[in-house]
């Protein structure tokens, strides 16, 4: 080989082991930055932080003790009472519903109050004879121990599914407000001697049998 040749070929390879370095001290320098930016946008979490934490879960219990009195108030508030409310179901229920209720779906949430007499009840659930009241309508009032139903949540119109962030949550707060009815309404009442007693009922039911009422209490008082 000639000394151009040898020489050329020292050349070549320099340039070749100089391309190499050069694309080694960029990749270095590529990955030292990368580093340094996550470095810079990572955040320490203690063991006792909230940073990062999901949505706290729904607690239906805590939900309902601090829903329950201002429910309770808002049926107060529209609560009918049964005789006016019964002539005016008797004499067209659809006005009635639209006049008095709040939309629920399969029928009208409406709040009611009245005093009458309780009857021979069945699983808690008790008619009550009503001065003024057609004998036409039954009412029927629920006292547990179980309390079925979404009355409560459903009769001031004020509580809605979009405020909830999925179905159970919003049956959930159902069911929540009726444990409250049992624990603050319900927990000092004998509600399996009520036959022949007086009582005095707030409550709200879903107007889709005119003829048959079962209210739920937000309030009942034994006399």
């Amino acid at each position: 080989m000639t000394a151009l040749g040898t020489g050329r070929g020292r050349n070549q390879h320099a340039r070749g082991t100089n391309r190499k370095r050069n694309r080694a001290i960029v990749t270095g320098a590529v990955v030292v930055a990368l580093l340094v930016a996550v470095g810079l946008s990572t955040t320490v979490v203690g063991a006792d932080s909230d940073l990062g934490a999901g949505p706290e879960a729904f607690s239906a219990e805590a939900w309902g003790a601090e829903n329950f009195p201002t429910i309770q108030q808002g049926i107060a508030e529209r609560a009918v009472p049964a005789d006016e409310l019964a002539a005016a179901v008797l004499a067209d229920p659809a006005a009635a519903g639209e006049e008095y209720g709040v939309d629920a779906g399969a029928g009208p949430e409406i709040s009611t109050t009245f005093t009458g007499t309780v009857g021979a009840g069945q699983a808690g659930i008790y008619p009550v004879t009503i001065e003024g009241v057609s004998s036409d309508i039954l009412i029927r009032v629920q006292t547990g121990p179980a309390i079925n139903g979404t009355d409560l949540r459903d009769a001031t119109g004020t509580v809605e599914f979009g405020q909830f962030t999925n179905q159970i949550d919003y049956q959930d707060a159902a069911s929540a407000l009726n444990e409250q009815l049992k624990s603050t309404v319900l927990g000092s009442i004998d509600t399996t001697t009520l036959e022949g007693k007086t009582v005095e009922v707030t409550g709200a039911f879903q107007l889709i049998n005119p003829a048959g009422w079962l209210v739920t209490p937000s309030d009942l008082v034994v006399q």
